[in-house]
């Protein structure tokens, strides 16, 4: 994510007399300025569209369609480079970096989608992105995930987040983007490891409605977040819910909240979930502190694996005479002249970052398992079976079966049937 706004500003050497050839970039070339405003344009009115065929129009066969066009533009033609997923890094390093230049189209991808998101909910994974676009063709025949199951599952993306955001501020790489699963799919070609992790990915997507969107995601969980604020989004029923369920049996990604009218909570229960959620406030700075403090442990010994950090460590070995000799790495160093004591500063601000890092990213992930808990003691009423501000992706299936919705477009209702999500 970080080359491909890259131009090469000196020419290659030639290798003559070795016969020595450079190797073939593996990341996409740099594209003309007219063509990355082409990008920004086409994500632009694909989100306004998106918007309104989820909220007014509320049609899920041309929000397919628009999604196929994302899939072609946004996914082969482009490679899927650049995506909003991965832009956020770009935006992380540009944070904790003031020296990185972050190119203009990347902050376009990375906040805007985030903004319609807290207007209009998660428009922006309906039908404008590349990945969900892809899983929606796959979807053959959906089942439910146990909400056991699927309750874990739903903490990877907050986790991956932190992680990832983590690692693009301290330099230390672009995980999303090594380790996204469709994007060797889009390009047509990658790692071994990577396709096969796509096919998988897909293979389940044909009975799990977008796995890769509910449960690894990182930028859906962002997505999701600015969604539970946003004042327009999908509502199922326009006036009265009429607890047919169809909504629920139509929905393959297992967004839409049940009513809890007709469960009554007893008493004693009641009281039981307010000990629990009383403990669990309680507990919540502890398990964020152990968090920071474990993050921290980690956050060095990851900063060993920084090359700088390697070295400083090698080098103070061998002054120290700790080590006999030089490696190729110390010796090359040696050979430069710097001074050692700017290569242990910078070693130490590094070791210092990462630490820093690890202790955030702990006490994130510490965060999002005790949030976890907390709404999971917590019994909300609802009246009606509605789309989950969180989870919903917008994708309209859910009106089609709605009998409200067909008597406002006029529209004749069918038989309640249980209903196959497409």
């Amino acid at each position: 994510m970080t080359t491909w706004l890259a131009v090469q500003r000196f020419p290659p050497p030639q290798f003559t007399e070795t016969g020595h050839k450079l190797p073939v970039m593996t990341e996409p070339a740099a594209r003309a300025l007219w063509l990355e405003r082409l990008d920004v344009a086409v994500l632009v009115a694909a989100l306004a569209l998106a918007t309104w065929l989820a909220l007014r129009r509320r049609s899920r066969r041309e929000l397919a369609a628009l999604g196929l066009f994302s899939l072609l533009y946004f996914g082969f033609w482009r490679n899927g480079c650049i995506c909003s997923i991965g832009a956020i890094q770009n935006v992380a390093l540009a944070l904790a970096d003031p020296g990185y230049a972050i190119p203009m189209a990347a902050v376009v991808f990375a906040l805007l989608p985030l903004a319609a998101a807290l207007l209009f909910g998660r428009v922006f994974c309906s039908s404008v992105c590349p990945h969900g676009a892809l899983q929606d063709v796959v979807l053959l025949k959906p089942v439910n995930v146990p909400s056991w199951l699927e309750h874990g599952l739903r903490l990877l993306p907050y986790i991956y987040l932190g992680l990832a955001l983590v690692f693009a501020a301290t330099g230390a790489g672009f995980i999303i983007c090594q380790y996204d699963p469709f994007v060797p799919i889009f390009r047509l070609g990658g790692s071994a490891v990577m396709v096969g992790l796509g096919i998988g990915l897909l293979a389940i997507g044909m009975f799990v409605g977008r796995p890769y969107c509910r449960f690894l995601c990182p930028y859906g969980a962002l997505l999701g977040l600015a969604s539970s604020i946003s004042k327009w989004r999908v509502r199922i029923a326009p006036q009265t819910c009429t607890q047919c369920r169809l909504c629920e049996q139509s929905c393959p990604f297992g967004a839409i909240n049940k009513s809890s009218v007709d469960t009554p909570t007893p008493v004693h229960a009641i009281q039981a979930d307010k000990r629990r959620l009383a403990a669990l406030l309680v507990l919540l700075p502890v398990l964020v502190g152990l968090g920071f403090w474990l993050g921290g442990l980690a956050g060095t010994n990851f900063a060993r694996q920084h090359r700088v950090v390697n070295l400083a460590e090698r080098i103070h070995l061998e002054e120290t005479g700790a080590v006999q000799g030089t490696t190729d790495a110390s010796a090359a160093f040696r050979a430069t002249g710097e001074p050692l004591e700017k290569l242990f500063a910078n070693a130490q601000a590094i070791r210092h970052r990462f630490v820093w890092a690890g202790r955030l990213g702990g006490a994130w992930i510490a965060l999002v398992i005790g949030l976890k808990l907390i709404s999971l003691a917590i019994r909300r009423k609802r009246t009606d079976y509605e789309a989950d501000q969180f989870r919903c992706v917008a994708c309209a299936r859910c009106f089609r079966y709605c009998p409200e919705e067909l008597k406002r477009l006029g529209l004749p209702v069918p038989d309640p049937t249980p209903p196959t999500a497409p």
